[in-house]
């Protein structure tokens, strides 16, 4: 039974970080209308939301999203809830010495006046935790997100692909590498 769960979170793992390849992007392709589309609060806009779908009794998932501040302050997203999950943390992921690290980031994500801050499968991304129930795609998941200044929103990440790499309907970006930084400043 040991064995069975520690499979099946590394599982659960290697989803949140596999690449897509050309079946999926080409199935992507076909699903314009699955496109989220973008939400608001305050200076700041969120889009391109999406989640990975999982496997029956996976433990977590991961959310991706991009937020743009149009203001001239800084904010901080500093928590994320949904219903489908126990929990839903801030990580980011990082190369050392060729070994990726997840890093839980309990003081929140900057997200910085006039700048645009990318939640992607290999870099910032949001962590679904004690999940409620499997995330399927063609569905969505709600998120709730809280910033420090603009105040909490609730979106929908659309759930694409187990190895999505852009939300359904759109296709990744022209030399997308999943930027390990997951700012684009």
């Amino acid at each position: 039974m040991k064995l069975f769960k520690l499979s099946a979170a590394a599982l659960a793992v290697a989803t949140l970080i596999a690449p897509m390849g050309p079946l999926a992007a080409h199935a992507a392709s076909g699903m314009m209308s699955m496109a989220p589309q973008p939400w608001t609060v305050g200076d700041l806009m969120i889009s391109g939301a999406y989640a990975r779908a999982t496997l029956p009794n996976a433990p977590v998932g991961g959310g991706y999203l991009i937020v743009t501040n149009k203001g001239s302050s800084d904010d901080t997203l500093v928590s994320a809830t949904s219903p489908a999950a126990g929990s839903v943390s801030l990580h980011s992921m990082t190369m050392d010495n060729g070994v990726m690290k997840m890093s839980d980031m309990p003081n929140g994500v900057p997200i910085p006046a006039g700048k645009t801050v990318t939640f992607s499968p290999s870099g910032l991304h949001l962590m679904f935790e004690q999940l409620k129930g499997p995330f399927v795609k063609g569905k969505t998941v709600p998120l709730t997100l809280v910033f420090a200044k603009a105040g909490s929103v609730t979106v929908d990440l659309a759930i694409g692909g187990i190895a999505a790499s852009a939300p359904p309907g759109k296709a990744p970006a022209a030399g997308s590498d999943d930027s390990m930084s997951g700012m684009k400043m």
